[in-house]
């Protein structure tokens, strides 16, 4: 097993940084409680995991997703409002796990599959906020359906 970082290597890593970078732009555009800095560390340490990875040790590419399921954790909080609780972070913890995911498959050398991630993650991210993706957005279309947490109406 070889110490030394290849040319290839260093092009992975780069990518890796600048696609959850990206992310992590959007995330600061929309306010999210973390955002490029953040995101791009995340996508330094995956990329640097996917390498090790892809040089011989496979599972630390597990261990890496694990450990951000604690930073994720980290994200996610409840906030009583007049109507009850909400969840609050948890589209920013998604997106970290989806960085991190980002992150190690570019550091494996799986580029095109990274760039489509972030590709479809930004979109993802921003459904809300384009009026022509604004269709694809649930909530739009949620008062046309029944509530899942609504208690069925008494039957008797």
């Amino acid at each position: 097993m070889s110490l030394a970082m290849s040319g290839a290597d260093a092009g992975h890593l780069a990518i890796a940084v600048g696609l959850t970078y990206a992310l992590g732009f959007e995330r600061d555009l929309r306010g999210a409680p973390t955002g490029d800095r953040v995101f791009a560390l995340i996508g330094a340490g995956s990329g640097v995991v996917g390498i090790i990875g892809a040089h011989g040790a496979p599972n630390a590419v597990a261990g890496a997703i694990t450990g951000i399921g604690f930073i994720g954790g980290g994200l996610v909080f409840r906030q009583a409002t007049g109507h009850g609780q909400v969840v609050m972070g948890i589209t920013t913890a998604a997106a970290i796990f989806a960085a991190a995911a980002i992150g190690a498959a570019a550091g494996q050398g799986r580029v095109l599959l990274a760039v489509v991630a972030t590709a479809l993650a930004l979109l993802v991210l921003e459904v809300r906020h384009s009026r022509l993706l604004s269709l694809l957005d649930g909530r739009r279309w949620a008062d046309r359906f029944g509530d899942d947490e609504r208690p069925p109406p008494d039957s008797h």
